[in-house]
Parts: C-alpha cells; structure tokens; sequence
C-alpha cells in the first residue's frame, strides 16, 4: 500500500501503489502545467467511513511513497480516463476498492 501525503499533515492517505503511480502522473502533469482540481476518493472499513477530497494546487506539499521498490506498470487507458475526469469541473474521483477488485489485490482489514 502507498501512501500520498498532503500539505503539512503527517498522517498519510493509503492508496494501492499501482493506482498511487497512475495517480502521480496525472497530478504531476496537471500541476506542472499550473492546473489546479479536486482529487475525491470514498473510505470505508474505517472509524469514519465516508468521502474525502482534497485540493490540488501547485503550492500545496505533495509526496508520493510506495511500498514496492519497483515501478508500477501504467495503464494508458486508465491514464486517460484519469485526465479526462481531472479536467472535468467535478474533477478526478477515484474507487479505490474497484481499483483494488480490478488488480486482484486482497484487502487487508
């Protein structure tokens, strides 16, 4: 599991290494270019299960670790989709759990 830590806060938001790489390029390029947007995710299996978003915007601290030491393999079409919901004015939300049923990664509780 990655972790993307925003802004000044130290607690991190957990997201499954591939989808963080998908995630990472997405949000680099719209920040390199200057383009500020919303990034929503829902979280459940928590103390307070509901939604989040947060903004992106060049000025705000963003890090990106990954718990694998090798790259992840992208998906163009998921790239895609990614920036087309990024440049959207509802901006890029994701499903982390169908990420994870997509992959085939087993949840941990």
């Amino acid at each position: 599991m990655g972790h993307l830590y925003y802004g000044t806060s130290t607690e991190p938001i957990e997201i499954p290494d591939s989808l963080l790489a998908h995630l990472k390029v997405v949000i680099t390029t719209k920040l390199r270019r200057s383009e500020s947007f919303t990034l929503a995710w829902r979280h459940e299996g928590i103390t307070q299960p509901g939604r989040s978003a947060i903004w992106l915007q060049h000025s705000i601290p963003l890090r990106f670790v990954f718990e694998s030491p090798e790259p992840e393999q992208l998906r163009a079409s998921a790239l895609q989709e990614f920036v087309n919901q990024a440049n959207s004015s509802a901006g890029l939300t994701v499903d982390v759990d169908a990420w994870m049923d997509e992959a085939g990664l087993v949840r941990v509780s």
